[in-house]
């Protein structure tokens, strides 16, 4: 997705079936197939991985997210793949990476950041929370993936020889944890959950429950801004920012505090303060925020509102993303452009390799 939006040709090759029949949400709503177009090919047809083969032949990138060891029996492993195209990126998404004695097994983006040491210091005192599927899935696995095929582009480009990108979700959150490992080598960082300064142990770096049922965060890490802080409030008395032994009973006051008004009224106590406070606002909520809707975060496309391309380009602004395709949605059409004569393609679609599904399908 975010390599379709930043303006590259991206075909999605799906399973030839009806739209939506393997999907959690229909097509129109999965918008990780924003931007891009889609063929649906019948991988363990016979001709299939052939197809597929002429397409990679013609392409920058191939990103698969198989298990270890099936696109090559698919016939569209690295080798392949590389064999006809000796540039090609060859972008592997997976859980645990292509090696090592995980490899093979199944897990989900919990898994992953449990295993990475990234799940445990995420929560309350008394258990780790799960962050929703944001840190293995797309900030350690997609993202990572995405820098490494465009890191890797530049690679070919400057070579002319391509390579295969190993991008597992266990090591990319690894990766996100650079900093805290080196906080804890310096001894700047306990191994215990909600006892330091960023993960909820600090009662200026926390999240407090207001009057109306709503949440404030509050991030007011440097002296300026804790002062800020305390002054909005109306404390006469504060207990030491760095005074971790009265930091219980700075929890109190500020959680007294918050807990005396709404999560509005605290908007406009705060409003044009460096007290680094802000209200915790839902997802339906944050698209309405000004700031938001002056820089335009929030685009909707086709009824259905959601987060515009980023980041943001002075010379090459990606442009409004197209709808999510449907499954096989562009078959015909991309079968043509890549050489495909008409009746090449209607063998192909009687024969069950290739389907071309509409809506109405």
């Amino acid at each position: 997705m975010v390599l379709a939006d930043l303006g590259a040709d991206v075909i999605q090759i799906d399973r030839p079936t009806r739209a939506g029949q393997f999907e959690i949400v229909s097509p129109r709503f999965d918008l990780h197939r924003r931007g891009k177009r889609s063929i649906a090919v019948d991988l363990k047809s016979e001709d299939g991985a052939a197809l597929v083969l002429k397409l990679v032949a013609e392409s920058d990138v191939l990103i698969e997210g198989f298990r270890p060891g099936v696109a090559e029996r698919l016939g569209i492993g690295p080798a392949a793949a590389l064999a006809v195209n000796r540039r090609l990126v060859y972008g592997r998404m997976t859980g645990w990476g292509q090696t090592g004695p995980y490899a093979d097994a199944a897990g989900h983006d919990i898994d992953y950041i449990a295993i990475s040491g990234l799940l445990h210091p995420i929560g309350d005192a008394g258990s780790p929370t799960v962050p929703l599927n944001v840190i293995g899935d797309f900030g350690g696995g997609g993202m990572v993936l995405a820098m490494g095929v465009l890191a890797a582009l530049i690679a070919a480009r400057d070579t002319g020889a391509g390579q295969v990108v190993d991008a597992a979700m266990v090591d990319g959150s690894a990766l996100l944890s650079t900093s805290i490992h080196g906080l804890a080598a310096a001894g700047l960082w306990e191994d215990r959950r909600a006892s330091n300064l960023l993960d909820g142990g600090a009662p200026f770096y926390s999240v407090y429950a207001t009057s109306d049922g709503g949440h404030v965060a509050v991030g007011a890490l440097e002296p300026q801004f804790f002062a800020a802080l305390v002054d909005r409030l109306g404390l006469n008395e504060c207990p030491p920012q760095l005074d971790r032994d009265r930091w219980p009973e700075m929890r109190a006051l500020f959680a007294e505090k918050f807990g005396s008004r709404t999560r509005s009224q605290w908007v406009e106590i705060f409003e044009g303060v460096d007290g680094c406070v802000a209200p915790v606002w839902s997802l339906s909520e944050a698209s309405a925020d000004p700031h938001l809707q002056a820089r335009g975060t929030f685009v909707e496309v086709s009824g259905v509102v959601q987060p515009a391309p980023a980041p943001r380009f002075s010379a090459t602004p990606s442009e409004s993303p197209a709808p999510p395709s449907l499954p096989g949605q562009h078959s015909e059409a991309i079968l043509s452009a890549f050489g495909y004569s008409q009746s090449e393609i209607s063998k192909l679609v009687a024969e069950g390799t290739v389907t071309n599904w509409t809506e109405e399908s």
